[in-house]
């Protein structure tokens, strides 16, 4: 038979969701999974934008323009000025997620072999976006004992070799949940200038920031309209990962060219995700206000119950709805595989996602996972019922010899 090619070979797995047959077969055997692995709220989607779609009279479901819908992209500005962001629609390019936007860029601002910096742990969709765009991802480390903080703008200097040709940050961050402040972003803005760099910033998580670093767009950045690219999404700030709806904003019109060759290849963004979207524009600041304080309760009901298990290293974050924790475990796929193959506590366990693969230097995160606290707590305190119990139990079995495929043989449930 013929060959799979050594790029499809090599291509990323996602930490997120490549134990999913796992949890299907735990599902199908009748245990109960928590999902906090994958950023898929439980909050609903704004009701008055499913209506709209709903009442829409459409005979033709036809394309839309590559670039999106003009109502929509017309109304865009309206949404950023709240953050005192001043574009313009022709400074927007609708895409398919966040996800597109990215990949697009890397293709449109990066020759193949170049490298982008990037910190780590990293959103792990990343260091599949640059395999397909064959570039490379250099990473400039981040660690729990500092709250995964942005190094300093040093650290990002001395990183910075002739094949640099940007600079990849995710604020508020995903999966660490840092956010970083304004002083940082404008030195990284300055360094960037200097070395006639980019600065791209997925910046899909700004509604969610809880503590005393008020969010700051790179799109606000002084001088920087050539050098600055913004992700953006639907997705979290609505609830409405299923629509797949994203954008690409810059003031950089050769860039925004470059990226509509490529839109016109994968020739639209969704029709009904973006009827969506223009609807969820009208969404009432009272939603926002009360989907932020739901997410800080649960950020700090899973902090609290993570900070009293044994042997687990944990910190605040300050803004998404992920905490980035280290386990007193030996592999993190291992144990995340083990609990979805092998634990139960009175029918129910937790999948969590492996903390290596949010790395994108080899054997980093090996004894981290990442936490999305998506679900209400009263699932959420389940969860950690769950882990707890979990734990308690793998200490157990952590000298257990494993079998060739790396699993721990015995099957632990705890009634």
């Amino acid at each position: 038979m013929p060959s799979i090619s050594t790029r499809g070979n090599n291509a990323h797995t996602s930490p997120i969701r490549k134990l999913s047959p796992f949890a299907d077969a735990a599902k199908k055997a009748g245990k109960k999974v928590y999902h906090l692995n994958i950023g898929q709220p439980d909050i609903l989607t704004p009701a008055h934008a499913i209506q709209r779609v709903r009442e829409t009279d459409i005979h033709i479901l036809a394309y839309s323009p590559s670039n999106g819908y003009s109502p929509y992209r017309q109304k865009l500005p309206n949404y950023y000025q709240k953050y005192g962001i001043e574009v313009v629609p022709d400074d927007i390019l609708v895409t398919n997620g966040a996800s597109e936007g990215i990949y697009f860029a890397m293709l449109a601002c990066l020759d193949r072999g170049q490298t982008v910096l990037a910190t780590e742990p990293l959103y792990a969709n990343y260091v599949g976006f640059a395999e397909m765009a064959d570039v490379q991802i250099k990473p400039v480390t981040t660690y729990l004992s500092d709250a995964f903080a942005l190094p300093s703008v040093e650290d990002f200097a001395r990183a910075i070799t002739p094949d640099v040709k940007a600079i990849l940050l995710c604020n508020p961050n995903n999966p660490t949940g840092a956010v970083y402040s304004e002083k940082m972003l404008r030195e990284l803005a300055e360094l960037a200038l200097e070395r006639d760099i980019y600065l791209m910033i997925d910046e899909v998580y700004r509604e969610f920031c809880y503590g005393d670093t008020p969010f700051f767009s790179a799109l606000n950045l002084p001088g920087m309209e050539q050098h600055v690219v913004v992700f953006d999404s639907i997705s979290k700030r609505y609830s409405a990962c299923g629509a797949r709806v994203g954008a690409v904003v810059t003031r950089n019109r050769d860039m925004l060219t470059t990226i509509n060759k490529y839109a016109e290849t994968r020739l639209s963004p969704p029709t009904y995700g973006q009827l969506l979207a223009e609807a969820l524009i009208e969404t009432e600041d009272a939603y926002f206000t009360a989907v932020k304080e739901e997410y800080q309760h649960r950020r700090d009901v899973l902090y609290r119950r993570l900070s009293q298990m044994e042997g687990v290293r944990c910190y605040c974050p300050d803004g998404a709805f992920y905490v980035f924790a280290e386990l007193p475990i030996d592999h993190c796929e291992h144990f995340c595989r083990w609990l979805l193959e092998d634990f139960s506590l009175d029918n129910q366990t937790v999948m969590l996602a492996p903390g290596n693969g949010f790395y994108a230097s080899p054997d980093k995160g090996l004894r981290e996972v990442r936490f999305a606290y998506v679900l209400n707590t009263n699932d959420l305190n389940a969860a950690m019922d769950c882990l707890e119990a979990a734990l308690t139990a793998y200490r157990n079995v952590m000298g257990t010899a494993r079998n060739e495929s790396g699993n721990v043989p015995e099957t632990t449930s705890i009634a």
